[in-house]
Protein backbone atom coordinates (compact mmCIF):
# COMPACT_ATOMS: atom_id res chain seq x y z
CA UNK A 1 0.00 0.00 0.00
CA UNK A 2 2.65 2.77 0.73
CA UNK A 3 3.22 2.39 -2.99
CA UNK A 4 -0.01 3.49 -4.22
CA UNK A 5 0.24 6.26 -1.96
CA UNK A 6 4.05 7.10 -3.23
CA UNK A 7 3.01 7.11 -7.01
CA UNK A 8 -0.24 9.66 -6.35
CA UNK A 9 2.35 11.51 -4.50
CA UNK A 10 5.10 11.55 -6.24
CA UNK A 11 3.25 11.24 -9.55
CA UNK A 12 1.85 14.68 -8.77
CA UNK A 13 5.05 16.06 -7.48
CA UNK A 14 6.92 14.94 -10.77
CA UNK A 15 4.69 17.12 -12.25
CA UNK A 16 7.33 19.95 -10.94
CA UNK A 17 10.58 17.76 -10.43
CA UNK A 18 12.26 15.12 -12.15
CA UNK A 19 13.63 14.34 -9.35
CA UNK A 20 10.18 13.15 -8.02
CA UNK A 21 9.34 12.11 -11.56
CA UNK A 22 12.10 9.20 -11.48
CA UNK A 23 10.37 7.96 -7.86
CA UNK A 24 7.09 7.84 -9.28
CA UNK A 25 8.46 5.53 -12.12
CA UNK A 26 9.42 3.22 -9.09
CA UNK A 27 6.42 3.65 -7.27
CA UNK A 28 4.22 2.69 -10.26
CA UNK A 29 6.60 -0.57 -10.93
CA UNK A 30 5.70 -1.25 -7.57
CA UNK A 31 2.33 -0.97 -7.95
CA UNK A 32 2.09 -3.08 -11.03
CA UNK A 33 4.08 -5.89 -8.67
CA UNK A 34 1.55 -5.75 -6.33
CA UNK A 35 -1.52 -5.71 -8.38
CA UNK A 36 -0.04 -8.90 -10.22
CA UNK A 37 0.17 -10.59 -6.74
CA UNK A 38 4.11 -10.41 -6.59
CA UNK A 39 5.90 -8.57 -3.70
CA UNK A 40 6.89 -4.93 -4.03
CA UNK A 41 10.31 -4.31 -4.87
CA UNK A 42 11.96 -4.22 -1.52
CA UNK A 43 14.37 -1.59 -1.89
CA UNK A 44 11.72 1.07 -2.93
CA UNK A 45 9.83 0.21 0.07
CA UNK A 46 12.30 0.67 2.51
CA UNK A 47 13.48 3.62 0.55
CA UNK A 48 10.65 5.40 1.55
CA UNK A 49 10.28 4.19 4.52
CA UNK A 50 13.79 5.08 5.26
CA UNK A 51 13.07 8.44 4.15
CA UNK A 52 9.54 9.12 6.77
CA UNK A 53 11.32 7.82 9.62
CA UNK A 54 14.15 10.17 9.13
CA UNK A 55 12.11 12.77 8.99
CA UNK A 56 10.60 11.64 12.42
CA UNK A 57 13.49 10.77 13.93
CA UNK A 58 14.32 14.25 14.70
CA UNK A 59 11.11 14.87 16.27
CA UNK A 60 9.75 12.49 18.45
CA UNK A 61 11.77 8.77 19.04
CA UNK A 62 8.53 7.58 20.31
CA UNK A 63 6.83 8.29 17.32
CA UNK A 64 9.35 6.96 14.87
CA UNK A 65 9.41 3.72 16.47
CA UNK A 66 5.69 3.47 16.40
CA UNK A 67 5.49 4.35 12.93
CA UNK A 68 8.46 1.35 12.24
CA UNK A 69 6.57 -1.06 14.07
CA UNK A 70 3.04 -0.37 12.58
CA UNK A 71 4.35 1.31 9.09
CA UNK A 72 1.79 -1.52 7.17
CA UNK A 73 -0.90 -0.26 8.94
CA UNK A 74 -1.01 3.47 8.73
CA UNK A 75 0.07 3.06 5.45
CA UNK A 76 -3.49 1.56 4.93
CA UNK A 77 -5.50 3.68 6.82
CA UNK A 78 -3.71 6.69 5.20
CA UNK A 79 -4.50 5.55 1.76
CA UNK A 80 -8.01 4.99 3.04
CA UNK A 81 -8.48 8.31 4.71
CA UNK A 82 -7.09 9.73 0.94
CA UNK A 83 -9.34 7.44 -0.84
CA UNK A 84 -12.40 8.99 0.96
CA UNK A 85 -11.18 12.42 0.52
CA UNK A 86 -10.85 11.88 -3.30
CA UNK A 87 -14.28 10.53 -3.80
CA UNK A 88 -15.86 13.49 -1.41
CA UNK A 89 -13.79 15.66 -3.56
CA UNK A 90 -14.47 13.95 -6.77
CA UNK A 91 -18.92 13.95 -5.93
CA UNK A 92 -18.37 17.57 -4.64
CA UNK A 93 -16.89 18.54 -8.39
CA UNK A 94 -19.50 16.38 -10.10
CA UNK A 95 -22.51 18.26 -8.33
CA UNK A 96 -21.13 21.98 -8.77
CA UNK A 97 -21.03 21.27 -12.05
CA UNK A 98 -24.68 19.17 -12.39
CA UNK A 99 -26.19 21.29 -9.76
CA UNK A 100 -24.29 24.24 -8.91
CA UNK A 101 -23.55 23.55 -5.25
CA UNK A 102 -21.10 20.77 -3.83
CA UNK A 103 -23.87 19.52 -1.78
CA UNK A 104 -26.44 18.65 -4.41
CA UNK A 105 -29.83 20.26 -5.74
CA UNK A 106 -30.43 23.23 -3.93
CA UNK A 107 -28.53 23.03 -0.90
CA UNK A 108 -26.69 25.79 0.87
CA UNK A 109 -23.73 23.84 2.61
CA UNK A 110 -20.33 25.52 2.25
CA UNK A 111 -18.83 24.90 -1.20
CA UNK A 112 -15.50 25.39 -2.26
CA UNK A 113 -15.92 26.29 -5.68
CA UNK A 114 -19.14 28.77 -4.89
CA UNK A 115 -17.55 29.86 -0.90
CA UNK A 116 -20.22 32.74 -0.75
CA UNK A 117 -23.41 30.83 -1.54
CA UNK A 118 -24.06 32.89 -5.09
CA UNK A 119 -25.87 29.82 -6.88
CA UNK A 120 -28.39 29.50 -4.34
CA UNK A 121 -29.03 32.91 -3.06
CA UNK A 122 -32.86 33.80 -3.23
CA UNK A 123 -34.98 37.12 -2.46
CA UNK A 124 -37.81 35.77 -0.07
CA UNK A 125 -40.93 37.98 1.05
CA UNK A 126 -41.51 39.10 4.24
CA UNK A 127 -43.43 41.96 5.88
CA UNK A 128 -41.16 44.85 4.95
CA UNK A 129 -40.82 43.22 1.29
CA UNK A 130 -38.03 41.09 0.55
CA UNK A 131 -34.41 39.59 2.30
CA UNK A 132 -32.37 38.20 0.18
CA UNK A 133 -29.88 35.66 1.30
CA UNK A 134 -29.13 31.75 0.97
CA UNK A 135 -31.44 29.15 0.94
CA UNK A 136 -32.51 27.27 3.94
CA UNK A 137 -35.66 25.46 2.21
CA UNK A 138 -35.49 22.39 0.39
CA UNK A 139 -36.93 21.68 -2.93
CA UNK A 140 -38.67 18.77 -2.38
CA UNK A 141 -41.82 20.57 -1.29
CA UNK A 142 -41.69 22.88 -4.48
CA UNK A 143 -44.43 21.20 -7.17
CA UNK A 144 -46.78 22.25 -9.97
CA UNK A 145 -49.43 19.67 -9.59
CA UNK A 146 -51.69 21.67 -8.25
CA UNK A 147 -51.07 25.36 -10.14
CA UNK A 148 -53.26 26.19 -13.20
CA UNK A 149 -50.38 27.60 -15.32
CA UNK A 150 -53.06 27.93 -18.29
CA UNK A 151 -53.45 31.63 -16.67
CA UNK A 152 -49.38 32.69 -17.13
CA UNK A 153 -48.27 33.94 -20.54
CA UNK A 154 -46.64 31.15 -22.26
CA UNK A 155 -44.41 30.39 -25.48
CA UNK A 156 -45.78 26.74 -26.60
CA UNK A 157 -43.94 24.54 -28.99
CA UNK A 158 -45.95 21.58 -29.88
CA UNK A 159 -42.73 19.06 -31.06
CA UNK A 160 -41.09 20.23 -27.34
CA UNK A 161 -41.32 17.87 -24.60
CA UNK A 162 -39.88 20.26 -22.03
CA UNK A 163 -41.39 22.56 -20.68
CA UNK A 164 -39.72 25.48 -18.40
CA UNK A 165 -41.27 28.00 -15.62
CA UNK A 166 -39.99 30.29 -14.91
CA UNK A 167 -41.13 32.36 -11.17
CA UNK A 168 -39.30 35.72 -10.96
CA UNK A 169 -39.46 39.25 -9.68
CA UNK A 170 -38.66 42.05 -11.34
CA UNK A 171 -37.00 44.16 -8.79
CA UNK A 172 -34.92 41.09 -7.54
CA UNK A 173 -31.27 40.61 -8.83
CA UNK A 174 -31.38 37.45 -8.52
CA UNK A 175 -34.00 36.56 -11.01
CA UNK A 176 -32.31 39.75 -12.95
CA UNK A 177 -29.20 37.37 -12.95
CA UNK A 178 -31.20 34.25 -14.09
CA UNK A 179 -33.26 35.91 -16.58
CA UNK A 180 -30.95 35.81 -19.61
CA UNK A 181 -30.15 32.28 -18.58
CA UNK A 182 -33.61 31.23 -19.15
CA UNK A 183 -33.93 32.66 -22.00
CA UNK A 184 -30.57 31.37 -24.25
CA UNK A 185 -32.42 28.01 -22.66
CA UNK A 186 -35.40 28.25 -24.65
CA UNK A 187 -34.10 29.52 -27.40
CA UNK A 188 -31.63 27.08 -28.17
CA UNK A 189 -33.85 24.26 -27.00
CA UNK A 190 -37.15 25.14 -28.30
CA UNK A 191 -39.09 24.16 -25.05
CA UNK A 192 -41.97 24.97 -23.98
CA UNK A 193 -42.20 28.10 -21.64
CA UNK A 194 -43.85 29.67 -19.05
CA UNK A 195 -43.21 32.91 -17.12
CA UNK A 196 -44.79 34.25 -14.24
CA UNK A 197 -43.86 37.13 -12.08
CA UNK A 198 -44.12 36.81 -8.47
CA UNK A 199 -43.90 40.00 -6.96
CA UNK A 200 -41.57 39.48 -3.57
CA UNK A 201 -41.57 43.07 -3.03
CA UNK A 202 -44.89 44.45 -2.59
CA UNK A 203 -44.13 47.77 -4.40
CA UNK A 204 -43.36 45.63 -7.41
CA UNK A 205 -47.36 44.38 -7.92
CA UNK A 206 -48.09 46.81 -10.30
CA UNK A 207 -46.07 45.30 -12.77
CA UNK A 208 -47.90 42.15 -12.69
CA UNK A 209 -51.15 44.54 -13.33
CA UNK A 210 -48.70 46.06 -16.48
CA UNK A 211 -48.01 42.95 -17.66
CA UNK A 212 -52.14 41.54 -17.56
CA UNK A 213 -52.92 45.06 -19.11
CA UNK A 214 -50.74 44.27 -21.80
CA UNK A 215 -51.15 40.79 -22.58
CA UNK A 216 -55.51 41.91 -22.53
CA UNK A 217 -54.88 44.42 -24.87
CA UNK A 218 -52.42 43.02 -27.24
CA UNK A 219 -51.63 39.33 -26.17
CA UNK A 220 -48.64 37.47 -25.30
CA UNK A 221 -46.40 38.77 -28.28
CA UNK A 222 -46.17 42.50 -26.76
CA UNK A 223 -46.09 41.15 -23.31
CA UNK A 224 -42.82 39.07 -24.19
CA UNK A 225 -41.12 42.91 -25.44
CA UNK A 226 -42.37 44.40 -22.12
CA UNK A 227 -41.09 41.81 -20.28
CA UNK A 228 -37.34 41.99 -21.91
CA UNK A 229 -36.96 45.73 -20.83
CA UNK A 230 -38.56 44.89 -17.32
CA UNK A 231 -36.04 42.76 -16.78
CA UNK A 232 -33.16 44.33 -18.67
CA UNK A 233 -33.54 48.24 -18.02
CA UNK A 234 -32.56 49.93 -14.95
CA UNK A 235 -33.98 48.34 -12.03
CA UNK A 236 -34.64 51.47 -10.41
CA UNK A 237 -36.29 53.27 -13.41
CA UNK A 238 -38.73 49.99 -13.91
CA UNK A 239 -40.25 49.90 -10.65
CA UNK A 240 -40.73 53.08 -10.20
CA UNK A 241 -44.55 53.85 -10.78
CA UNK A 242 -43.92 57.36 -12.01
CA UNK A 243 -42.12 56.06 -15.23
CA UNK A 244 -44.66 53.55 -16.48
CA UNK A 245 -46.09 56.00 -18.92
CA UNK A 246 -42.48 56.59 -20.48
CA UNK A 247 -41.88 52.69 -20.85
CA UNK A 248 -45.03 52.21 -22.11
CA UNK A 249 -44.48 54.69 -25.29
CA UNK A 250 -40.75 53.72 -25.21
CA UNK A 251 -42.49 50.16 -26.84
CA UNK A 252 -45.53 52.03 -28.52
CA UNK A 253 -47.82 50.77 -25.99
CA UNK A 254 -50.82 52.39 -26.14
CA UNK A 255 -50.85 53.93 -22.25
CA UNK A 256 -54.36 55.11 -22.20
CA UNK A 257 -55.80 51.09 -23.67
CA UNK A 258 -53.75 50.03 -20.50
CA UNK A 259 -54.65 52.20 -18.25
CA UNK A 260 -58.31 51.51 -19.15
CA UNK A 261 -57.92 47.88 -18.08
CA UNK A 262 -55.87 48.75 -15.09
CA UNK A 263 -58.87 50.82 -13.63
CA UNK A 264 -60.92 47.85 -14.55
CA UNK A 265 -61.32 46.01 -10.77
CA UNK A 266 -61.08 42.89 -12.86
CA UNK A 267 -57.62 43.41 -13.52
CA UNK A 268 -56.17 43.29 -9.61
CA UNK A 269 -58.21 40.41 -8.83
CA UNK A 270 -56.73 38.05 -11.76
CA UNK A 271 -53.35 39.06 -10.71
CA UNK A 272 -54.22 38.13 -6.90
CA UNK A 273 -55.44 34.95 -8.76
CA UNK A 274 -51.78 34.52 -10.38
CA UNK A 275 -50.39 34.91 -7.26
CA UNK A 276 -52.20 32.57 -4.99
CA UNK A 277 -51.91 29.97 -7.62
CA UNK A 278 -48.25 30.84 -7.72
CA UNK A 279 -48.27 29.89 -3.55
CA UNK A 280 -49.65 26.68 -4.43
CA UNK A 281 -46.10 25.43 -5.82
CA UNK A 282 -44.55 25.79 -1.96
CA UNK A 283 -42.45 28.78 -3.43
CA UNK A 284 -40.33 30.76 -0.77
CA UNK A 285 -38.57 33.18 -2.85
CA UNK A 286 -37.24 34.34 -6.53
CA UNK A 287 -36.17 32.93 -8.82
CA UNK A 288 -38.13 29.44 -8.61
CA UNK A 289 -37.51 27.87 -12.07
CA UNK A 290 -39.09 24.35 -12.75
CA UNK A 291 -37.80 22.55 -15.63
CA UNK A 292 -39.70 19.55 -16.75
CA UNK A 293 -41.14 19.63 -13.34
CA UNK A 294 -37.70 19.73 -11.39
CA UNK A 295 -37.40 22.85 -8.92
CA UNK A 296 -34.40 25.04 -9.61
CA UNK A 297 -34.05 27.40 -6.71
CA UNK A 298 -31.93 30.53 -7.21
CA UNK A 299 -29.80 31.59 -10.21
CA UNK A 300 -27.54 28.79 -11.34
CA UNK A 301 -25.12 28.44 -13.91
CA UNK A 302 -26.15 28.08 -17.62
CA UNK A 303 -24.54 24.20 -17.39
CA UNK A 304 -27.03 23.43 -14.45
CA UNK A 305 -30.28 24.08 -17.06
CA UNK A 306 -28.82 22.90 -19.86
CA UNK A 307 -27.89 19.66 -18.10
CA UNK A 308 -31.64 19.50 -16.93
CA UNK A 309 -32.93 19.77 -20.53
CA UNK A 310 -30.19 17.23 -22.02
CA UNK A 311 -30.73 14.85 -19.34
CA UNK A 312 -26.94 15.06 -18.62
CA UNK A 313 -28.43 13.64 -15.18
CA UNK A 314 -31.30 11.38 -14.13
CA UNK A 315 -33.68 12.80 -11.40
Amino acid sequence: MPCLIALIVFGIMGIFSASHRALAKEALSCVFRRVTFRPCNSNFKDKIKDKILAKLINRSIFLTKVVNKYYEVLSWVFFILMLGSTIFVLRGGYNFYVYGSCNGLNASGFCAFDPNGNNNKISTPDASGATCGIVQNTESNLTLDNTDLSIFPSILNSNSKDTVVFIGCYDCDFSRKAYPLIKKLIEKKDANYIFAHFPVKGKTEFLSELGYAVRKVYGDEKFWVLNDYLFIADKEYVVNPENTASILKELNIDSVKINKVLNNPETKKAVEKEIEELKKTGIFGTPTIFINGKAFVGPKPYRVYRSAINKFIFF
